[in-house]
């Protein structure tokens, strides 16, 4: 089955790994067909375009699923640490993680490929490029003091894609 390209800012990282932004019941049902094991969601269910009960659909499709809730506002150290024991544990095995817009998990894939597999700068960067470039407490978040100062920029709003 081919990825399902209509959920909002929908990136495949490997064969193993899908990100995107938050999908509808539909859509996870064609996440599902994708051969996935675990959902991983990085948003907060208290946000507008969550699911009412994300959990129990992903449950009746034969998905595993795990909830992050990461504050937009503040992320923390802790959930990059959450976030980096659940791959651990998912390792192998095909995997979908989303929040909102896809950039909390584009920043957390930014970080965990510069810290733990020790890629160069552009390699890391260029697929969180084609959802934003972090400003604020994203910035710090993933290490860019230059842009601590500066306003999230969104692909296709404030810029256009790099290339990298």
């Amino acid at each position: 089955m081919a990825d399902p390209q209509d959920i909002t800012n929908w990136l495949r990282l490997d064969e193993l790994t899908v990100t995107s932004g938050q999908p509808s019941e539909a859509q996870l049902l064609r996440v599902a067909a994708l051969g996935v094991g675990y959902v991983v969601n990085l948003g907060l269910h208290t946000h507008k375009l969550a699911l009412a009960d994300e959990a129990g659909t992903v449950a009746a499709l034969g998905m595993c699923y795990i909830h992050i809730p990461v504050s937009f506002e503040a992320p923390q150290e802790e959930d990059f640490n959450r976030f980096l024991a659940v791959l651990k544990v998912v390792e192998g095995v095909p995997l979908y993680v989303h929040c909102i817009m896809n950039a909390r998990v584009s920043a957390f894939f930014y970080r965990y490929r510069r810290e733990v597999l020790g890629w160069d700068y552009q390699t890391a960067f260029a697929d969180m490029a084609k959802i934003w470039r972090p400003g604020g407490a994203w910035a710090a978040f993933i290490g860019d003091h230059a842009g601590i100062d500066r306003p999230h920029q969104y692909a296709g709003e404030d810029y256009l894609l790099p290339s990298l």
